[in-house]
């Protein structure tokens, strides 16, 4: 009897042992699995959505936490740091505030910070054709062609032709940043980022012709360089037909083509051609 209680006992706390050293042996494996807290950092971010333009300060700023051992290139830390500066593109709340994304220290905020070093913004004079229908808003992408006279008064007539491609909005009217609903709005004037060279071709070519913008997609930025227009090709009659003689050889007109008429009587159908005089 003492003998199987003693069984039983034993096998009661093989049992006991086995139970606990399990749970322990689980807390003690979650305990190696537990990472240590990861160190962090401040970086400035956007407090509110920022306008291209925008001068940067504590109101429109602020910080958040982030990971010291995943840096951002360009990033900043304090505020300080970044205070007083324009963004030159559009930025999202709570993103971060880049140095790349910044106009140089000094360069004021508005327009004049989102012009790089060596480009200009030159405005024309647009309506409501010239502007695509109010549809070149800041952002978007333009070609700009020019129909003018042929220089020396030729008999070619006027003539049109593709002056600049893939020449950046800065600004419409005195807007620099986008509707809202992306709908289009009417300006009496367009501001395009071009070069010196160009702006030189631009003003030429909106005093001493006419221009018009053409719209293309922002992710469009192959030049094509079409090749110009003509108003004697584009407005041209018929080619003409020749015919040689043993006299010489003598220019005809070629005929117009006829045209074809279908006839309809009862079920019947039929196709007459006339002569086009």
């Amino acid at each position: 009897m003492n003998r199987n209680r003693l069984i039983i006992g034993l096998a009661a706390a093989v049992v006991v042992a086995f139970f606990i050293s399990t749970i322990v042996y689980r807390e003690l494996r979650k305990a190696s699995l537990v990472q240590p807290p990861t160190a962090t950092q401040q970086i400035v971010v956007a407090a509110q959505p920022l306008q291209v333009g925008a001068r940067l300060d504590s109101t429109n700023l602020r910080t958040i936490s982030w990971p010291a051992d995943e840096p951002i290139k360009g990033m900043f830390t304090k505020i300080d740091d970044c205070a007083g500066r324009a963004v030159i593109m559009p930025t999202a709340e709570n993103e971060p505030i880049l140095e790349g994304n910044l106009a140089p220290k000094g360069s004021g905020a508005g327009l004049p910070a989102t012009i790089p070093e060596g480009m200009r913004a030159l405005s024309v004079a647009v309506n409501d054709v010239v502007g695509v229908a109010g549809f070149v808003v800041p952002g978007t992408m333009v070609d700009v062609l020019v129909t003018g006279q042929v220089a020396g008064g030729g008999a070619g007539g006027n003539i049109t032709r593709t002056i600049l491609e893939n020449i950046p909005v800065l600004a419409a009217g005195q807007k620099i940043e986008k509707d809202q609903n992306g709908k289009p709005q009417t300006v009496p004037v367009v501001t395009l980022l071009v070069s010196p060279e160009n702006a030189d071709k631009l003003a030429m070519a909106s005093t001493q012709g006419k221009i018009q913008l053409a719209l293309r997609n922002t992710v469009d930025t192959k030049v094509v360089n079409p090749p110009p227009v003509l108003q004697n090709v584009m407005f041209a009659g018929p080619e003409p037909m020749i015919v040689k003689t043993k006299g010489g050889r003598r220019v005809y007109h070629r005929p117009p083509p006829p045209y074809q008429v279908e006839v309809i009587t009862g079920t019947k159908r039929e196709t007459k051609t006339f002569q086009n005089q």
